[in-house]
């Protein structure tokens, strides 16, 4: 298509605000969606080693990344194109701890910036995956939480079933663990007293959807 004017700025800010919080889109619409998956891997010296993430996105804008980074306008994503997605995507979204919520006995915990988000295309759909470390030694004691979210709320990540928020080795047999979706209803009733004109106004700009996302606990 001779002529047409290539922009990655529509796809890096879409990336840069994926947003999963269904429970509340009456406040602020979610524009993209993803089914997700988490893997919390327990390592042989029974701390956290990694969190291994998949993310499919829905067509509507799995079309629009390739109108974004289709160079060669074949219609389709390249390996080179994929990986400039991926490379993208890797730095956007390092100011947003890559959409992981990490708490060790209610202590925000960071993850260090991966290596590489990997970037497939499958059956007309965008697929990502890749793995974050916590930034600091997680050891296996007390009450851990994981999830994925985006506090824009400009995309929905979306973990369809309880088995797609999963942990992995060992070392979890010493421990309990549940996935919790949450109840709007009742977050916002318990929520009330902090529920300022400035949330109501601009949801985004408050860290409310942390309480929305669905997330598994660990207790060891």
């Amino acid at each position: 298509m001779k002529g047409r004017q290539r922009t990655h700025e529509p796809s890096y800010h879409a990336l840069a605000g994926l947003a999963w919080l269904a429970p509340v889109a009456a406040l602020a619409h979610p524009h993209i969606f993803a089914e997700a998956r988490l893997e919390i891997v327990a390592g042989e010296d029974g701390t956290i080693s990694e969190l291994r993430n998949v993310w499919r996105f829905d067509d509507m804008f799995s079309s629009s990344v390739i109108l974004d980074f289709d160079k060669n306008s074949n219609a389709k994503l390249d390996p080179d194109e994929l990986a400039e997605v991926g490379q993208t995507v890797l730095e956007s979204l390092e100011e947003f701890n890559y959409y992981t919520s990490i708490t060790e006995d209610g202590k925000d915990i960071k993850v260090a910036k991966p290596d590489v988000i990997n970037v497939d295309f499958k059956d007309g759909q965008l697929l990502m995956f890749f793995s974050v470390k916590p930034a600091e030694p997680m050891p296996l004691k007390g009450k851990l939480t994981f999830g994925v979210y985006d506090p824009t709320m400009y995309a929905a990540m979306d973990f369809a079933n309880d088995d797609d928020m999963t942990v992995l080795g060992d070392k979890f047999d010493a421990c309990t663990h549940k996935v919790v979706r949450p109840d709007p209803d009742e977050v916002l009733a318990e929520n009330q007293s902090t529920l300022t004109d400035a949330f109501w106004n601009d949801p985004t700009g408050t860290d409310m959807s942390k309480l929305f996302a669905t997330r598994i606990e660990i207790t060891c």
